[in-house]
């Protein structure tokens, strides 16, 4: 049963690498979102956020003298590969039942970035790759703390705002650690984010100025004829905290936080009762064992992500983004057994009530049949089950989706 179910997990995963493929070649033909445009920010200028992966397909598009678009698709499409390929090797070893089945096949994990292609291969899933790298690395291996460093160091300079995901990181480690008081190895953890708050602080308090930003504008145009539009445009008119802000005011609703609250809480509900059915084995972890439920922890952790969605309006990204981190680091405590799940109590839930081919049918449509926009004031999209074979069946034999 349980290889069955693997071959069914790893024929979902290889069928939306191949879609994401597709999708990105379409994307590169045509030019003209943040798909593209977010990978062209670069240091050619100075110094500045999120440029560390374009200043690297400059130097290959120079070295290979080829044209910088088809190197940015080649580094998205290996990006893409590596990350279904991770994704396979953490969730291969579950035990698959029907809560943990639906965590893993929500419209708000892998299926959203092909469901909502202004999403695709945006420069969070390197965060992801990294993250599930850092995961992957053996606890008891001399590389373990080595890659925590470089994790958040790289994740800061390609995404800064995975430092609102700190936290859980930091109560990653308390855990593996098995961290029960104020010592040298929670301060040597402690020390390991200094680096990286560094660098967020230098991203923070010297965005990058109009002639800075004029000299990066002109090396894309002039040596690769790409224009700096959209993310990379941005990056001048939004490089202050203060700027983001602002852009975000006049955006909020009730119909809008109603809407969220509705996607988050039907999303996330499988993942939610994973973690509600869960115990940490430690109970006399520094910090857990002050709270009654310890695994609420996790959860505090979350806070700071509320500054993210205060910021930016791509709030279906937050979601994905936010979904992502939570169920990796999930199914990381528990494969690794730092934490236990209760499946006699786990099997009360009303999921478990659901007969037969009612259940595939409700599979279908929780699954199947929405998902969030990526911006804040777009609605939920219905049937991406649906909507992404037609799409690729319309461009390839009417060259229109």
């Amino acid at each position: 049963m349980k290889k069955n179910l693997n071959n069914y997990l790893g024929i979902y995963l290889i069928t939306l690498l191949f879609f994401s493929y597709f999708f990105l070649f379409v994307k590169h033909e045509v030019g003209n979102d943040s798909t593209i445009s977010e990978w062209l920010i670069n240091y050619e200028g100075g110094f500045t956020k999120r440029g560390l992966i374009g200043q690297i397909a400059i130097e290959m598009a120079r070295f290979f003298e080829t044209n910088l678009r088809w190197i940015i698709f080649l580094l998205q499409s290996f990006i893409c590969s590596i990350y279904f390929f991770l994704l396979y090797q953490l969730l291969k070893n579950l035990k698959f039942e029907r809560i943990t089945i639906l965590s893993i096949f929500t419209p708000i994990f892998i299926l959203y970035p092909v469901a909502e292609i202004e999403v695709l291969a945006r420069k969070e899933i390197i965060i992801f790759v990294g993250f599930l790298i850092y995961l992957l690395v053996p606890r008891q291996s001399i590389f373990k703390f080595i890659s925590f460093i470089l994790f958040t160091v790289l994740g800061i300079l390609i995404w800064e705002p995975l430092i609102f995901f700190f936290p859980i990181i930091l109560i990653l480690e308390l855990i593996e650690n098995n961290i029960e008081k104020i010592n040298f190895s929670f301060f040597k953890i402690i020390l390991g984010f200094i680096p990286s708050l560094i660098i967020a602080s230098i991203i923070i308090f010297n965005p990058l100025s109009a002639e800075e930003h004029k000299i990066m504008s002109s090396v894309l145009i002039n040596e690769f004829n790409e224009k700096c539009y959209m993310s990379c445009s941005l990056l001048l008119s939004k490089s202050t905290i203060a700027q983001q802000f602002e852009a975000q005011f006049g955006k909020y609703s009730l119909e809008v936080l109603l809407r969220y609250f509705l996607i988050i809480s039907i999303g996330f509900y499988p993942l939610f009762a994973l973690l509600n059915n869960s115990v940490i084995i430690n109970k006399n972890l520094l910090f857990f064992r002050f709270f009654k439920k310890p695994i609420n922890l996790i959860y505090l952790s979350l806070l700071p992500v509320i500054v993210l969605f205060a910021m930016g309006y791509d709030w279906g990204r937050w979601v994905n983004v936010t979904y992502v981190i939570l169920i990796l680091t999930y199914f990381h405590l528990f494969t690794k057994k730092y934490l236990e799940l209760n499946y006699k109590k786990l099997s009360s839930n009303i999921i478990y009530k659901i007969k037969g081919k009612f259940f595939v049918i409700f599979f279908i449509l929780f699954c199947f049949g929405w998902n969030p926009k990526t911006v804040i004031t777009g609605d939920v999209a219905s049937f991406p089950g649906y909507r992404i074979p037609v799409k690729i069946i319309n461009k390839i034999f009417t060259g229109e989706y």
